[in-house]
């Protein structure tokens, strides 16, 4: 190779890497962990008086049979907790995590913004989810995104040019992680499609709605969701929400940092309809709406109505137990089961690559292991 094709390689190599810095994070950690807040900045989430979980008379009677055990180890399990009736029935840690060891929520996170969202709501901050983006957020206010409402983003139906893509270094999910300029990545989005007409999960979606909460109540998200949310719910420990930069804004769909008992708190209050010690914390009717499917919405493939996602939450319907479900990448779940009075939490660095019905089969594991600890219990 000549000289001057060398100095070529290194100048286009330097700019590359000089302009897309995201991209040179992304080569050297490679693979997204739950570990990652130790690689970022972080806001600390509050807490503020503790109220330790109670636990049951039957807690941790049950024994994992050798098969679950595998299949939760093959998963590399860091934690499966199991409340009951307002008590812990069950927990277990692995990896030499523990029931304070911080893990990454990626996005499950985003139903933690949706509820964010509804105290805001509450409060007079935003008006209603039929409000139009461009009211909190300018920038919008142009003739390709002035018709983008609120209830478009929480439901996942914005039509914003957003690629979700997380094996793609190149991709809008790759440099709304590693990169530090994540507003303004957002703020340039433009509106593909009609909204409100199709599912299409948008991480830049859940991001959208945080910019719109800082807005309009002129906190930062970390600092809204300890007064509004963890301190009410009496979270053990603070908890901590990954920045795009030292000073920078929260990686809202994802990365919000915590344990599997506070983790337990957020189910505890859905479950609860939103309420905490007697005091509602998030209305009760905000929760209605974010648990009902959105299926005025079609899918983008089988052009069926959507019954599996509401303002940032899943849902499924499993051994006739209605679920609903905070979801993140490597399967980080916070499920709710009402007429079980049940919330089960799993943890861990991996997620089935098998789906059943168009979802991550050990979705299927997590349920029926908590179900089979609920009858053990109750048939004693």
């Amino acid at each position: 190779m000549s000289r001057l094709r060398i100095v070529l390689l290194i100048l286009v190599s330097l700019f590359v890497f000089s302009s897309c810095g995201y991209f040179w994070r992304a080569l050297v950690y490679q693979k997204v962990d739950i570990d990652d807040y130790k690689i970022f900045p972080n806001r600390m989430v509050e807490a503020g008086e503790h109220e330790p979980w109670a636990k049951s008379t039957d807690y941790n009677s049950y024994t994992l049979s050798d098969t679950t055990f595998e299949q939760a180890m093959a998963l590399k399990s860091v934690a499966y907790l199991v409340i009951q009736d307002g008590k812990i029935l069950y927990e277990n840690y692995w990896d030499n995590y523990t029931d304070s060891s911080w893990s990454n929520s990626f996005s499950a996170a985003k139903s933690i913004v949706s509820l964010l969202v509804g105290v805001a709501i509450e409060e007079g901050h935003i008006g209603s989810v039929n409000d139009r983006v461009s009211k909190y957020v300018t920038e919008y206010d142009n003739e390709t995104n002035r018709d983008l409402r609120i209830k478009d983003v929480l439901t996942m139906s914005s039509g914003l040019n957003w690629h979700e893509a997380y094996a793609n270094p190149w991709s809008k999910t790759t440099k709304a992680y590693y990169g530090r300029k994540l507003e303004k990545m957002i703020l340039k989005l433009k509106m593909k499609s009609e909204p409100g007409k199709y599912f299409h999960y948008f991480s830049g979606d859940t991001e959208l709605l945080a910019i719109i909460l800082r807005r309009a109540t002129g906190m930062s998200l970390a600092d809204y969701a300890s007064e509004k949310l963890w301190k009410k719910i009496e979270a053990k420990h603070d908890a901590l929400w990954s920045l795009d930069h030292e000073g920078g804004i929260e990686k809202a769909y994802c990365c919000f940092n915590s344990n599997a008992r506070d983790f337990a708190r957020i189910g505890q209050l859905v479950l609860n309809d939103g309420s905490w010690d007697g005091a509602q914390v998030v209305p009760e009717d905000w929760l209605e709406q974010s648990l009902k499917p959105a299926d005025h919405l079609l899918t983008e493939d089988e052009k069926k109505p959507v019954d599996f996602y509401g303002y940032q939450w899943w849902m499924v319907n499993h051994q006739g137990h209605m679920t609903y479900y905070a979801r993140g990448l490597a399967g980080q779940y916070i499920f709710i089961v009402p007429d079980l009075d049940m919330v089960i939490v799993r943890l861990g660095h991996k997620r089935s690559k098998e789906r059943v019905n168009n979802l991550p089969s050990d979705i299927y594991l997590w349920l029926d292991t908590g179900f089979k600890i609920a009858q053990t219990k109750n048939a004693q």
